[in-house]
């Protein structure tokens, strides 16, 4: 992250900034790796365990969409917990449980079995992601929360890069071993490093600067001036309480437009699997190599944006025009319905505006609430946007068997999330990082 810092603090803040970085970012990368694997290991298993439940496509969307009922409920409250208890308490209590209960999806044997235990999954998780965002506002001053959020967001594709293939290899190497099917086995072993990360983290991670023993006196006095409270044009200047964050217009208008990208998000992020195998891509191994080919071109695009975004000091065209790339891509994928080519390329696309948006857009709220304001804001617009991930699986799979094809309701996405963008541009007037969120 040091390039983008050079023009912001000096080099003593620099070498401050860049320890701080390396303790935190790499470990909670590691812990979002592993949390998108087990959320969307779903989509790879679905397509052997959707026989053996004896469910439909309609029935498939509805489970997926129950792990964001879970987040719906749970993630304001779990991230006014963190900001009382800190984050070690927390996380501990997250990870511990998503793991357990991903792991006993893998005896699921009912589909009643199956909603329930994806519902419980949504709800240990929920807090995660919102709540690693607040905790980077303890550390970081906004103007390096650019590169710091996309560094941790970069998880997200790389969990596809990583869990593609070692989905495809889980499910085809260990089915019926132990007289499992390969799915059950996916869910097991996947749920397995949450238990031990989250163990880790409760030792590993200080819940503010003040508590860490690995920073001197001096350096915890630097990242206190530079950060509580950020200095000049760049200090918060949205509500610092909950209730005053309630009655602002601005987590409202972020809500919606996150809720609309959280139904393009998880629309892609569900169903690329499926998207590749009706195309005509037949071996699992390839539907897994070809994902994890995506998530790695995507990476370089989001990476691509995120450092221009920095340098340039500039956020919402930034925002705005990764939103507009990822809603073009969905409304033009009927075209390539029977083009493996068009089809890769357009999902590529897709998924690198899709990742570029979502680590500019948490940006702006971070920079805009404080305090309280901030642990809940972030929770309350992520909340919003896990409603996008109930819905939009449900809306898909009922569409798909309606129609015979996923397309017409994935159109139907894209041109919803092109809509919010224009909410978003004249709700949110200012035009540059350095002077806005």
């Amino acid at each position: 992250m040091q390039t983008s810092l050079q023009q912001s603090v000096s080099l003593d803040e620099q070498a401050i900034f860049r320890k701080i970085g390396w303790r935190l970012v790499p470990f909670l990368f590691l812990c979002y790796v592993i949390a998108m694997m087990d959320r969307l290991n779903v989509g790879f298993a679905k397509l052997q365990f959707i026989s053996d439940l004896h469910l439909n496509e309609a029935i498939y969307g509805l489970a997926a969409g129950f792990l964001y009922f879970g987040y719906i409920l749970f993630e304001v409250p779990s991230n006014l917990m963190l900001h009382r208890l800190g984050v070690r308490k927390t996380l501990l209590r997250i990870m511990l449980l998503w793991g357990v209960f991903t792991i006993a999806l893998a005896f699921a044997s009912t589909k009643l079995e199956f909603y329930a235990l994806r519902f419980l999954v949504g709800a240990a998780e929920a807090g995660f992601f919102p709540g690693v965002l607040f905790y980077f506002t303890y550390w970081f001053p906004e103007r390096m929360r650019g590169r710091v959020t996309s560094l941790f967001v970069m998880a997200l594709p790389v969990s596809g890069i990583i869990g593609g293939p070692v989905a495809a290899w889980i499910m085809t190497d260990f089915d019926q071993a132990g007289g499992m099917r390969g799915w059950q086995h996916l869910f097991i072993l996947e749920g397995i490093p949450a238990l031990v990360l989250g163990v880790l983290a409760y030792f590993y991670l200080a819940n503010r600067p003040e508590e860490a023993s690995w920073l001197s006196d001096e350096e915890k006095q630097v990242v206190k001036k530079i950060v509580n409270p950020d200095s000049g044009a760049l200090a918060p200047r949205g509500p610092s309480r909950m209730r005053e964050a309630l009655g602002d217009k601005v987590v409202y208008t972020l809500a919606i437009c996150y809720f609309a990208f959280y139904c393009v998000e998880n629309a892609l992020l569900l169903w690329i699997p499926t998207l590749l195998k009706s195309v005509g891509v037949s071996s699992l191994m390839n539907i897994g190599w070809l994902s994890g080919g995506i998530s790695v071109l995507a990476t370089a695009g989001m990476l691509t944006v995120s450092f221009s975004s920095d340098r340039l000091l500039e956020r919402r065209w930034h925002v705005i025009g990764c939103g507009i790339v990822s809603a073009l891509s969905f409304m033009l994928l009927p075209f390539g319905a029977h083009n493996i080519a068009i089809t890769v390329i357009l999902l590529i696309l897709a998924s690198a505006a899709v990742f570029g948006f979502l680590a500019l857009f948490w940006t702006i709220p971070g920079a805009y609430f404080k305090d309280q304001a901030a642990a809940g804001g972030i929770a309350l617009i992520s909340s919003v946007g896990a409603i996008g991930g109930a819905v939009s699986p449900v809306f898909i799979g009922w569409v798909r068997e309606m129609t015979g094809s996923y397309y017409y309701a994935l159109g139907t996405l894209g041109a919803c999330f092109l809509a919010s963008l224009i909410l978003l541009y004249f709700s949110i007037p200012h035009p540059r990082a350095g002077r806005q969120a």
